[in-house]
């Protein structure tokens, strides 16, 4: 089943949809008191997300989903851990070693974003601002030591991120945190795939255009270490809380090894997809 949160005219704040065939529907509306954030929504377990389920599916005409304005797929996640160079295509062009374990950074919570949300920052501050497609996976239940065999029943499910990255700062600083969380630069979304939908997250495309380039295009088979890996290592130094997001790295393409390069520009529009769960858009201003 896919969820969003949407902007309702009638409602103070990003509400939780469920999205069907039939449109968006609303969940506070669907169940008298129902979860109004993804995050309440997982912590209500199975049970509430078979009523959610339930209720979507007997319901009528939803809100046409090309109507809607989202905001971003996680609006209150416990942390937002990001992997780097889990692609080997992607180090390679960075001219950085993929470790024998992964690199693990966090992204701030002010850079989450939207979908057909505009994200902006200051000229002076950097203009070799990156795209970077990856496969967010969010989590559903507690997971503390848990064996790579047994990770993917701790993930409730799938999104899109753009990883958008000022390659200058990277390369100038030993963290990887800020060039990554200026304000706006994790966008998310629009819509949340339940793991059951995706029966094997190594098997998906994903892509990037850029101003109507395609400019990455690759599967999640060609990942490092898989998802399964990937939660089974951040177990074992700490329990990952449900709705936790993890952002799994990006394929070969980016703008920075790209001969020209191609950097994000003012009034640029970058499409991150994933097959199967979404397309994610961006828009660009540089502000002077």
């Amino acid at each position: 089943m896919r969820f969003a949160h949407v902007i309702a005219p009638d409602r103070p704040a990003p509400t939780l949809a469920a999205v069907t065939g039939g449109g968006a529907h609303l969940v506070p509306d669907l169940l008298d008191g129902g979860p109004t954030t993804l995050e309440q929504l997982i912590a209500g377990g199975d049970e509430l997300l078979n009523r959610v389920r339930d209720a979507a599916d007997g319901a009528g005409a939803g809100h046409p989903v090309d109507d809607l304005s989202f905001a971003s797929a996680v609006l209150a996640p416990p942390v937002v851990l990001a992997i780097g160079l889990n692609y080997a295509a992607h180090a390679s062009e960075l001219a950085l070693k993929a470790d024998t374990a992964p690199t693990v950074f966090t992204l701030w919570p002010n850079s989450l974003s939207a979908h057909e949300a505009t994200t902006s920052w200051p000229r002076a501050l950097s203009e070799s601002i990156d795209y970077e497609a990856e496969l967010g996976v969010i989590i559903g239940k507690p997971a503390r030591d848990v064996a790579a065999a047994d990770a993917l029943d701790h993930v409730w499910g799938y999104t899109v991120v753009n990883d958008i990255t000022a390659r200058d700062i990277q390369f100038s600083e030993a963290q990887w945190c800020r060039c990554k969380s200026f304000d706006g630069f994790t966008p998310t979304g629009p819509f949340v795939v339940t793991a059951d939908e995706v029966p094997d997250p190594q098997d998906l495309h994903i892509w990037t255009i850029v101003d109507g380039h395609k400019v990455q295009d690759a599967s999640t088979g060609q990942m490092i270490r898989p998802v399964s890996t990937l939660v089974a290592h951040l177990s074992q130094s700490v329990t990952l809380l449900p709705g936790t997001l993890i952002s799994t790295g990006s394929p070969g393409g980016a703008g920075y090894s790209r001969e020209p390069q191609i950097f994000l520009r003012d009034r640029s529009t970058v499409t991150v997809g994933i097959d199967g769960i979404g397309e994610l858009t961006t828009h660009c201003r540089i502000l002077d």
